[in-house]
């Protein structure tokens, strides 16, 4: 007699088997996805062009200076889907802000290649 009983009970213990390892595949490719997107961010890259750009005058990773800290814009943002589009749009058109009660201009980022712009994004929604 077969270890699991009849036909029916071996296909049926197959299948189990089956949807296991295909649900643990799954999971293996959402985590390698996961620390692909986090090992995506260049950060010597990022800050260079932050710092080239001059955002760095005015904002700074933790503390608030003129205007808020990434780790505030980061947290703003967390967990909306167009995230990336709206600082996208932030950086490349120069939006006015408010700076002590005052508008003004904020600047671009001193480059035009888009994967850069993505790049110094990336790298602020990490903060």
């Amino acid at each position: 007699m077969p270890r699991y009983g009849s036909l029916d009970n071996q296909w049926e213990h197959i299948v189990k088997r089956g949807v296991w390892a295909v649900g643990l595949c799954l999971c293996g490719w959402a985590v390698a996805a996961a620390a692909a997107a986090a090992a995506q961010v260049d950060i010597p890259a990022a800050e260079a062009l932050a710092k080239k750009s001059g955002c760095l005058k005015c904002h700074s990773v933790t503390r608030k200076k003129e205007a808020p800290p990434y780790r505030e814009i980061a947290a703003k943002y967390k967990g909306k889907p167009d995230a990336e589009q709206q600082l996208f749009k932030h950086l490349t058109t120069n939006p006015k802000v408010k700076v002590d009660d005052k508008e003004e201009l904020h600047d671009n980022l001193k480059t035009r290649n888009e994967a850069e712009i993505r790049n110094v994004i990336r790298w602020i929604l990490s903060r």
